[in-house]
Order: structure tokens, then C-alpha cells, then sequence
């Protein structure tokens, strides 16, 4: 059953009860990278093996995610600086506990390729807040294959 959240602005990402933060360079030039983040929506599952569908909605100033074993989102873009910032908060989930959840990717020059950094930003009852700083490791594992199979794509997509 979907809840709605605490609306947020771009400022939970620093100040939320619990961040989780994650860095990774890719092979890949910023432009790509934003690219697929935030125009190429509905190909993230080809990407990100834990989505099972994304779809923009509202024109572009929303999605739709679905994870796979059921968990979905609908969310907010509240962010969209090409090559340097994609930034999304969740409106309503399935997800038990969470009141609020805003993540934010953030794109930075790294030699010809980019330094990805992806903060996930929530705010819930203590058991929430111990649940998410648990998850954290394998958040960072999922978060990190993603970006490696982002890489393996957009190389592909520039040679065909």
C-alpha cells in the first residue's frame, strides 16, 4: 500500500538523520552519464540490476521505479543541472517506516570521464534510520555494480 512522504527540498541531502554516500569514477564524460540518469529513464533496468522498471512521468518532472520484490516509488525530480546534477525525492513508496527520502547524484570532471557521487538522504523512526545505516554496505555494493554495468553500456553505446 502506498504512503505519501514528507515533502523535501534539495537541502535534506545534507541535513537528513541519515545519508549514505557513495563514489565512483566512470569511464564515461559527464553528458553521457546525465544522460542515462536522467533522459534515458526507462532504460535504467538494463543498467541497474535492482530496478525492474522506470518510467518518467508529469513531462519529465517525475518517475515511476519499481524495484525487483515489489518495492516502488514515485518521485519529484527536483534537480537537473545537465552533466552535473540529477536530484529526485520520493512522494509515496511501499516501503515501511521511511518518512522522508530524497537522493541526489551529483557529476564532477574526471580526467575524459566522470566522478559519480549518489547520496541517499531518509529520515524514519529509530528502527528505520538502524535499518538503512545497516543496508549501507549493500547499498554501496549495488550502487557500485550499477555504475560499472552504467560504464560497460554507455562504452557500448558510443561504439555502435
Amino acid at each position: 500500500m502506498a504512503r505519501r512522504l514528507r515533502p523535501v527540498e534539495l537541502d535534506f541531502a545534507e541535513s537528513a538523520p541519515v545519508r549514505l554516500a557513495f563514489t565512483t569514477r566512470l569511464s564515461a564524460a559527464p553528458g553521457a552519464v546525465y544522460r542515462a540518469l536522467a533522459e534515458e529513464v526507462a532504460d535504467t533496468p538494463v543498467w541497474f540490476s535492482s530496478v525492474a522498471a522506470a518510467r518518467p512521468l508529469d513531462g519529465g518532472a517525475g518517475r515511476e521505479v519499481r524495484l525487483r520484490g515489489g518495492v516502488f516509488f514515485r518521485e519529484t525530480i527536483m534537480a537537473t543541472d545537465p552533466g552535473e546534477r540529477y536530484a529526485y525525492r520520493i512522494d509515496e513508496t511501499n516501503t515501511p517506516g521511511v518518512r522522508a527520502l530524497l537522493e541526489d547524484w551529483r557529476l564532477r570532471p574526471a580526467g575524459p570521464g566522470t566522478l559519480v557521487r549518489w547520496t541517499m538522504a531518509g529520515e524514519g523512526p529509530a528502527l528505520f534510520r538502524l535499518a538503512m545505516r545497516a543496508a549501507g554496505p549493500g547499498i554501496g555494493q549495488s550502487f557500485r555494480g550499477a555504475m560499472r554495468a552504467l560504464d560497460r553500456h554507455l562504452a557500448q553505446a558510443e561504439t555502435a
